[in-house]
Parts: C-alpha cells; sequence; structure tokens
C-alpha cells in the first residue's frame, strides 16, 4: 500500500486544484489552534492543500522515508511512525481534527468503522479528500473505456493489505458508518480534470489504470493502455473522487 515521493509529487498540484473547496474551507477553520492528525500523511501534501492554517500537524505513516520528507518541508511538525492496520491502538486524546488523503477507498468497511468509533469515543472531527469514486471517462473516448474502468473497479476492491478494501464505495460506505456513529456528514466532489498541463501525471496514471485492469483479468487492457498513452497530451481525463468532512453532532452548540 505504499506509494513513492515521486508519484505523490506528481499528483500534488491536481490534488490540490481538486478539493472541495467549501469542505477544505471548513475544515481549516475546525484546525485553527488544534493539534491535526493526518493518517497516511505521506510527505505532508494535506497540511500544504491547508495552508497557513495555524495548526499543529501530527503526521501518521508507516513509511519512514515519506515521515523524514514531511519533517523536513514542515519544521515544528510531529512524525509518527505507525502501522494504519493498528488504528485501534492510535491516540486521538490531544487532537482537534483527523484527516486523511486519497486513503479510504483502500480500506476495508471493518477499519473506517473501528476508525468512527475512535473519532465517536474523542469527539474529534473528520476530513477525508480525494476519496476514488469508480467514476472515470475520457475525451476523446476509446471502445475499451467502460471495461477498463470496470475491471479497474473489481480490482479496487482487492485485498490492499488489510483486507478487501472499499475502492469506488468507500466514500459512501463511510458516510454511512459515520452517521450511525453520530456524526453530521457533508460530501463534495473533488474530481481529477486532466487536461494537456497534466499530461504526465495523467501518463503515469494510465499504465497504473492500465496494469490493474490487466491484474483484474481485462484482456484488452495493454492494447488500451498503449492507444491512451499515444494520444495522452491531446486527451481530457476526467477521475472521479468524493470528499467528506464529519462532524459529530452537537459540537459547537
Amino acid at each position: 500500500m505504499g506509494f513513492s515521493p515521486d508519484w505523490l509529487a506528481l499528483r500534488e498540484p491536481v490534488d490540490h486544484a481538486s478539493r472541495d473547496a467549501g469542505l477544505l474551507a471548513q475544515a481549516v477553520a475546525c484546525a485553527r489552534g488544534q493539534v491535526v492528525v493526518d493518517l497516511g500523511s505521506g510527505t505532508g501534501s494535506t497540511a500544504r492543500a491547508f495552508g497557513d492554517a495555524g495548526c499543529k500537524w501530527r503526521f501518521v505513516d508507516g513509511d519512514a522515508a515519506l515521515l523524514d520528507i514531511a519533517q523536513a518541508q514542515h519544521p515544528g511538525s510531529e512524525q509518527v511512525f505507525f502501522d494504519l492496520r493498528d488504528i485501534d491502538k492510535l491516540s486521538l486524546d490531544d487532537v482537534g481534527l483527523v484527516t486523511a488523503s486519497a486513503l479510504l477507498d483502500l480500506m476495508p468497511l471493518a477499519w473506517i468503522t473501528a476508525l468512527a468509533r475512535k473519532l465517536q469515543s474523542a469527539g474529534v472531527p473528520f476530513y477525508a479528500a480525494l476519496n476514488y469514486n469508480g467514476k472515470m471517462h475520457w475525451s476523446p473516448p476509446h471502445e475499451a473505456d467502460a471495461d477498463v474502468t470496470d475491471a479497474f473497479n473489481a480490482h479496487q476492491r482487492t485485498d490492499k493489505g488489510i483486507g478487501p478494501a472499499l475502492g469506488p464505495t468507500a466514500a459512501k460506505a463511510a458516510a454511512d458508518v459515520l452517521t450511525k456513529h453520530g456524526f453530521d456528514v457533508h460530501l463534495g466532489d473533488s474530481p481529477w480534470q486532466l487536461n494537456g498541463a497534466a499530461a504526465p501525471l495523467h501518463d503515469e496514471l494510465l499504465m497504473g489504470i492500465g496494469a490493474a485492469a490487466a491484474e483484474a483479468g481485462f484482456a484488452q487492457a495493454q492494447a488500451w493502455t498503449a492507444d491512451r498513452r499515444a494520444s495522452v497530451a491531446q486527451t481530457a481525463g476526467y477521475i472521479g473522487h468524493t470528499d467528506i468532512f464529519a462532524v459529530p453532532r452537537g459540537l459547537g452548540e
């Protein structure tokens, strides 16, 4: 479930442009003056999306090299080397907000339920951005687009090392779980809208999508990938994501 620093750097500008602005603003307002735990933090992209929010970042990740980068880019932050499979062991005693980006779609329902219980017990809001929602399309279209999307979505539901992932159903499942655990849940769209300026990211993405579709059994995945990559600079791509901001009912009343 690890990611390279190069991939994270490549996607960061599009991630920042894609976040739902309203939900991001609510999360930033919630974070001011608070300790913020960023789950699966990588190099600290969420903190950079928040800008000068006046909060204290606690980066939580199982990749020590990524945490070193986060520390270098965010002096004064705290780094916690942590296996996210042990979410029940994570302390939220002094925390005002928990965040995550591009994480929930990798997780099983049991993990999200365990996190919701912890958030409920601690009375802490939760902001989770850029959860893949299963929607992909391109212009101009290719005859295999729908089959690739179906195969990729099936691959997204496979085990990423912690149990069968929710994949494209993650945002809805998380919203349902958080609602049942006493949160008011707000959703927003955060699609990647890729054009020629994002061709390097788009090209890397196409290779990943094609490889996943092939692993899921789509025989024409390699040909689709080659066709798409050959015209990537002239292609517009839409990769759907959903953002979540969940606040314990009654907080601040």
